[in-house]
């Protein structure tokens, strides 16, 4: 189900006969929406990684929608090889999509005792097996702590450290008995999705991606076109935050010659719009989602 599916696109303020991109394609229903607000005229170009996404393509079945196989990181590059040079909106949706979750051979998830892949592009080299067999210490108590938000990440990395040096840490089980001595008695799920969540971060590459595709984002859009990105982590809000406020994710404040901000987007949304208690009902995993929306200033 689509995470704030009418906000995020009611922030597009759709255009009928607009260009639209969806940077988080999915299962395809922010792009759905976005078409059913279109006209003949109006177009999507759909980004995903995932092999996966393409079957939700051809159920969409709509000529208007082109599907991009490759990494949002990439925006401009792909966009100009279609002779895109501007558009009217983009938007985000930067979870993980309900098929990766659920389905235990991608390995994203523990509840399944499936190979720890994680890997959104599977024509990538490194799994989450790999990483975890190969980080120093240190560089996986880095991961812990920066995207789980675990304050006992040291304690995480080195019993990890100690379960591989006995064998090669190889699926969701053999990690989640790893981590074991490290889980409370009870609600051992919560720990869990934040190491789970953590790994897949740094498999993924998604905070570089996302720092990279903002700045292109902003130039691709049109004169008081529209950027609506939902996150997940503390991380990824800050760095959209950032960006709209300052023109970069670390939040440095630019100024022209004159002393005029160079932010090139200015927020429509001060506050984050966030799921409603009816939505969180429906989808539990919305529960973090986070809603910014801002406008190309012209």
């Amino acid at each position: 189900m689509p995470v704030l599916l009418n906000e995020s696109v009611d922030g597009l303020d759709v255009k009928p006969s607009g260009i639209y991109v969806d940077v988080t394609f999915g299962g395809g229903g922010h792009a759905r929406e976005i078409l059913r607000r279109l006209g003949s005229k109006g177009r999507v170009v759909a980004f995903d990684q995932d092999a996966d996404a393409a079957e939700n393509v051809d159920a969409i079945g709509d000529k208007r929608l082109t599907l991009v196989r490759g990494s949002f990181r990439f925006l401009r590059s792909y966009l100009r090889y279609r002779a895109v040079d501007e558009v009217d909106g983009i938007l985000g949706d930067l979870g993980v999509s309900w098929r990766q979750l659920d389905v235990a051979e991608r390995g994203f998830s523990f509840r399944f005792d499936s190979p720890l892949d994680m890997r959104m592009n599977r024509h990538c080299e490194r799994t989450a097996s790999a990483l975890v067999n190969t980080c120093s210490v240190q560089e996986l108590a880095r991961i812990f702590a920066s995207y789980g938000e675990l304050s006992n990440a040291a304690k995480i990395a080195k019993l990890i450290d100690a379960a591989r040096q006995k064998s090669r840490i190889a699926t969701a089980g053999e990690l989640v008995e790893a981590l074991r001595p490290a889980l409370p008695s009870f609600g051992e799920r919560k720990p869990l999705a934040k190491i789970f969540q953590a790994l897949r971060i740094e498999v993924n590459q998604e905070m570089l991606a996302l720092e990279q595709m903002l700045p292109q984002a902003a130039k691709a859009l049109k004169a008081g076109g529209r950027l609506s990105v939902i996150t997940y982590h503390s991380l990824e809000d800050r760095m959209v935050k950032n960006f709209i406020r300052c023109g970069n994710v670390r939040g440095e404040m630019g100024k022209d010659p004159f002393g005029a901000a160079t932010a090139p987007l200015e927020a429509i949304n001060k506050k984050v719009a966030l799921p409603t208690e009816a939505e969180l009902r429906q989808n539990p995993r919305a529960r973090s989602a986070k809603l910014r929306i801002a406008q190309k200033i012209s």
